[in-house]
């Protein structure tokens, strides 16, 4: 048990070091890490009357904002999520799914929603997708970062 606890202590701390990491073969053009970028971010609490409580509400940085509506070039991986529409929707994350921000504890900055063009085929080795880059500060419902038009980037 005591070397359970152990490992899970270094695991869970070597996750957490992990997460405060974007993965440096993420790139966009001219080898900017788009991840990196979008890690920019700081949030303002505000009372959403519909949610009837307070909300961390996203305030994107001046870097972010020269992004949105630029056609970007990521590498991640597909998570496999509930609700998955088709292949044509699906979530995109900088870490693995599991390190993602749904199931190993990273940011919300570390995903993003797409809508491809063509069906993408689930895989659990990481691809390169391009398409517009939309963000979301006001729908609690979504992601704040959005892929639109996207295409995958044979490598």
């Amino acid at each position: 048990m005591k070397y359970f606890l152990s490992t899970f202590s270094f695991l869970l701390i070597f996750g957490l070091q992990l997460n405060s990491q974007v993965s440096a073969d993420v790139v966009t053009n001219k080898d900017e890490n788009i991840w990196k970028t979008l890690a920019k971010i700081t949030y303002t609490k505000e009372y959403d009357e519909l949610m009837g409580f307070k909300i961390d509400k996203p305030v994107f940085s001046e870097s972010i904002k020269a992004k949105e509506g630029e056609i970007v070039t990521v590498k991640g991986y597909i998570i496999p999520v509930e609700g998955y529409k088709s292949h044509t929707e699906f979530i995109f994350s900088a870490f693995p799914y599991n390190m993602c921000f749904f199931c190993g504890g990273a940011g919300p900055e570390t995903v993003m929603e797409v809508q491809s063009k063509e069906p993408v085929k689930y895989t659990a080795e990481s691809v390169t997708i391009q398409g517009k880059l939309v963000l979301n500060a006001d729908d609690v419902n979504r992601l704040m970062y959005l892929l639109e038009e996207v295409v995958l980037v044979k490598e």
